[in-house]
This record gives structure tokens, sequence and C-alpha cells, in this order.
């Protein structure tokens, strides 16, 4: 990309684009200087030099390592544009980067902040400008940004892979200047460590999309290292296909198929392929620098490319995480680009998997619309696929989160509507671990039927002893009982086998009440505030958060807290939590009750 503007004549191709601006799908980041009249007024020749400086830098270092277009420069600000999300959020970060080294020989008063906005959706582009709603909310989502801060929209935090392309921070629903809707922001930080995804619950394969994994390609290598392309493909389908939301075409299938010059579109054809994983790699002493890029098989476009650095021995012995790393961004993008067509397309044209990776996804984000379209979704695929056990257990929870975030008219009816999804569930597939754990999480939060569910989880993990929510699920209802060891031994065994995304903030926000049971209310909050990071809108977390910083004695925290449940859910008295909590006929239920009370909630 890094196409740059014209400034002298015009070829006859730019003539056309400007006199027939396309439609496009594209990354759009904007940066603004924070107090810039100031800066002037104070020093502006200085402040002109190292503005200009910094654009130089931008235009010919940071966007042609992230394949970036700087669409405009003006005096105090940048408009640039990107195919891809995670190539934006990488080129902010190096943006910050630059901005902070030209800052270093000036006082304090004088440094050039910067505050960002990124946004993602469809924009109308010709070769000079970009235009349209995209560009507009890109700019208003810098306004939600401090001084070195970068916000970015909905749509680009569910195209990156958390805590491997950045830290993201929930800001919840935003209202932003001339734009009618309330916007979900979050807050960017540097990336961080990146777990190991492990096994969770198993899916059908009807709802997991096909991924094919090509041995890669050695580049220059010596003869020694010519089969290392071949031992990164097989660990990559074995952790692939421990992942429970994909199908992966066998190594035998894809061999043969190594070194040759086939389109992916060609690939994805002979192997019945959703999606193409492939690339190359070359050895720099001790280290295997790994280029991938995963395609969508129909239209051949790279929607992740990705270099990453491991140690050989490392690799083959299976102690280096590089496999790990490509397993996860992989496991994102697909999950990314399933939930932007479930948003975009027409239901009739979507197939299954991205009905249903759609529906989870948009279920847990515990926004109000896209709550409401995921429900959409899922009815959907079961008017599609009536006799299949998972997309009903999914309706089930999305019942019993309902319940729980407060937004149901009539708990009574939606918990006969969850149980008459497990119902349906469990009489399609007996031994399916989600339809069991599901169940158990209605006969606790809905029913109350504490000993017909922990039946439930023991059969759940009978079934599939890997299956991360029904170790969750079994762990929170010890938790309600007051049995906080217990609570505790099942919740972070589910923290261990659990998937990243995009349940994470569930696992964190259970594992909380958890450690309340277990009277350790500092892992209590560490836990519901990590949650709340992540999502923000999550009444429960709060909950549990206002509950262990009353038992530490924090009740300022505790109310401020309590001030922001009440603004989530202004109808809750500590009667109405009684009547819905399974805690309510325990201890359990007296002490937190009680805390709630003391932080504010009223009677």
């Amino acid at each position: 990309m890094a196409r740059a503007k014209c400034t002298t004549r015009m070829t006859p191709e730019d003539l056309h684009s400007l006199h027939h601006p396309s439609r496009v799908v594209r990354t759009v980041l904007v940066v603004d200087v924070v107090e810039s009249v100031r800066l002037m007024e104070a020093d502006e020749d200085g402040t002109v030099r190292r503005w200009r400086e910094l654009v130089s830098e931008v235009s010919h270092d940071v966007l042609p390592r992230h394949d970036g277009r700087l669409v405009k420069s003006l005096g105090d600000g940048m408009m640039l544009e990107f195919e891809q999300a995670p190539a934006a959020v990488r080129a902010a970060f190096s943006i910050r980067a630059a901005g902070d080294r030209l800052n270093t020989a000036v006082p304090a008063s004088r440094h050039i902040l910067l505050r960002m906005g990124i946004h993602t959706g469809e924009l109308i582009e010709d070769e000079l400008d970009v235009y349209g709603r995209s560009v507009n909310l890109a700019a208003r989502l810098t306004s939600l940004a401090g001084p070195g801060e970068t916000i970015v929209s909905a749509e680009v935090h569910d195209l990156l892979t958390p805590t491997l392309d950045a830290d993201l921070e929930d800001l919840g629903e935003c209202y932003l200047k001339h734009v009618q809707a309330p916007v979900r922001a979050y807050r960017l930080g540097p990336p961080g460590h990146w777990p190991v995804i492990e096994p969770g619950s198993a899916a059908t394969p009807e709802f997991r999309p096909t991924i094919a994994v090509i041995p890669f390609a050695a580049r220059g290598v010596a003869l020694e290292h010519q089969v290392l392309g071949e031992v990164l493909a097989d660990e990559m389908i074995s952790a692939l296909s421990r992942t429970p939301a994909l199908n992966v075409i066998s190594r035998l299938s894809t061999t043969a198929l190594r070194g040759r010059e086939i389109a992916v579109t060609e690939l994805g054809a002979m192997l019945n392929a959703n999606y193409v994983l492939s690339g190359a790699y070359r050895i720099a002493g001790s280290q295997v620098v790994l280029v991938v890029e995963l395609a969508d098989a129909p239209s051949g476009r790279v929607h992740c490319g990705r270099q990453l650095k491991g140690d050989v021995r490392g690799v083959i012995s299976g102690t280096d995480d590089l496999i790990d790393q490509v397993v996860a961004e992989v496991s994102a993008a697909i999950l990314a680009r399933e939930l932007q067509r479930a948003q975009a397309q027409a239901l009739p044209t979507l197939e299954s998997y991205a009905l249903l990776m759609g529906a989870i996804a948009l279920m847990h984000r515990l926004s109000q619309a896209g709550f409401d379209r995921s429900r959409e979704l899922l009815h959907a695929l079961i008017e599609r696929a009536p006799r299949q056990a998972i997309p009903q257990a999914w309706l089930a929870k999305w019942h019993v989160l309902r319940v729980q975030q407060g937004w149901s008219g009539d708990p009574q009816a939606d918990a006969k509507l969850a149980l008459e999804r497990t119902t349906r569930a469990i009489d399609a597939d007996p031994a399916c671990s989600l339809a069991l754990a599901i169940d158990g999480f209605v006969q606790t939060n809905l029913l109350k039927r504490l000993d017909v569910a922990e039946d439930r989880y023991e059969r759940a993990i009978g079934a599939n002893p890997n299956d991360s929510l029904a170790w969750l699920l079994k762990g929170t209802l010890h938790a309600f009982k007051g049995e906080g060891e217990l609570a505790v031994e099942g919740t972070e065994q589910a923290l261990r086998l659990s998937p990243l995304d995009p349940l994470k903030y569930f696992y964190d926000s259970l594992a909380s009440t958890a450690a309340l049971a277990a009277g350790r209310y500092e892992r209590a909050i560490e836990l519901a505030q990590r949650s709340l990071r992540a999502n923000r809108t999550h009444t429960s977390t709060l909950r549990a958060l206002a509950i262990a910083q009353v038992q530490l004695g924090r009740l300022d925290d505790a109310r401020a807290t309590v001030t922001e449940l009440m603004r989530l859910e202004p109808g809750l008295t500590v009667a109405k939590y009684l009547e819905r909590s399974p805690a309510s006929p325990y201890e359990t239920g007296r002490v937190w009750s009680e805390a709630l009370r003391a932080a504010g909630v009223p009677e």
C-alpha cells in the first residue's frame, strides 16, 4: 500500500480514481496534537520543526513498515489509512514512540503530546482523500482520548488479539459529539505476554470453519533445518486441532501441496477449506523467523499476516511459545472475521459457523444491541439445524445472562425458556458437555436446584474432562454454597483451560466470586478488576468487586463501585439480589447481601 499523494502531474489512473471513488473497508487512524494552540504560542518555530520531523518519520519509516498511507497532514494532526486493524495499532505504538523520542530534547511544558482514534469500517476512497461516516467516527474517537492515549472502536477491538496485539480496556458505551447512538470504545495499551491456548469445550463439526495448514517454505536455510517447515506445520495442526472452534485438515492432506505455486482460492477448493494458513521461515543464528499468512480461501484475501520469532531448539522440543502465538493469532483473526460477517451480511447467506461464532461474541460483549442481535443469530441457526445441541445450549445461556444483567422483564419466563432449550439440547445429544454444563447453569442461577446442577456439571466433566466452562460453573456452585476451597479449585482449573476469547472476562468474573467464598478478598478484587478491564458492563462482576471491597474495609471504593453498578442496573435492591441469587439460602448470601447494603445498594 503506502501510496504517496501526487504533488506534480497526475496520471490517467489518478484522474480516474478522483472521478470514480471506490467503497472499501479500511482502518482509519487519526492523530491529534493536544493543546496545539498553546504549544504554538509558547514556541512556534520549535513546535513546527518537531511536528515536521514527526510527520517525516511517519511518512518514510512508520507507514512503509505497516503498509499504511498518509491521507492528509494538517498543522496539528494526521489522518492515516491501513488495510488491516492490527497494522494500524502497531503504527500507533510506533508513532507514540517516535513522538516520545522527539520530546526528550525539550522541557516537559513543550512536549508534543498525541491522542489518537482508530476505527475500521466502510469508507469512500479516492487517490487523495477518504470520506464517510467511518472517517468521522475515527476523528470523534480522539475526543475520548487523553494526552498519550489511543481509543479504538468495537470494530477495531474485534479484529485484535488481546494482550498479543494490545492491552485493551473497555470504556463501555460512550457518547460522541454529532453521533446519535452511543459507541462502544476501548482504551489501547502496549501488548503484554500472550498466554497459551489450551483445550476448551467440544463443538459439533457443522459449527466450525475448516482450516488447512500448508507446510512452511524454507528461505535460504541450511540442509539440517530444511525439515523445520514440516515440524512447524505438524505442531500447528496439532495445536489448532485442540481448539474447540476449528476443524483442521490433516497433515497427510496438505503435505503434498508444500512448495507448489497454487493460488489460495484453488487450495481452498481442493481441500474444501474455509481458511488457509501458510508462510515461510528463515534461520538467524539460534532463532527461527517465521512469516505466517491466514487467508480466506474463497476470496484469497489475507486476514492476518505476522512475522514471529522463536528459538529453533525450543520450537523442536516444544518449550518455545512460537506455535501458541500463531494459534492465538489465527483463532482471534477467524473469530473477528466471522463476527464481522455475522453483523454485516444477511442471515440466509451466512454459513452455520459464522452464525454461531458471531452470536457467541456478541452475547458476551453485553451491549444491549449486540446482545439482541446474538439471539437473532441463534434463532436463525436453530431454524437451520433444529436437532443440533450446540445452538440450543447457547440460546439457553443467553436467557441466563439476560436475567443476570437485569434486562429481563420476566425472569420466570426466561427461566422456563432456558430450561426448554437445554432440555432440547440434551435430548439431541445426551453426551454434549456444553449442553450439560449450561443446563447446570440454568439449574443454578435461575431455578436454584443446586443438587441437580452439581449432577449436570459432573456429567459434563465426565463427558469432557477439558470442558473449561463446566469446571468454571461447578466452582461457582461451590462458591454459592460457601465451599470456598472447592470453589477456587474448580475456577482455577477453568482459568487454566479457558479459551482466550470472547469469554475471558466471564471466567475472571466467576473466579472472583469463588475467591470471595474462600475469603481471598485481594484475589477477588484482582480478578474482578481484570474482568472489568475487558468488559465494564457485566453487573455480577461489579457486585463481586463491591463485596470484596467492603470485606477489606474499603467502603469508599465499594460505594464508587455500587454507583457504577446502579447506573447499569438502576432497579437493583438487596431484596431483588437475594431473590435471584443462588447463595441466598446459605451464609454466603447473608454476608454478601450485607456487604452490598453497606456499599449503598438500597433495601
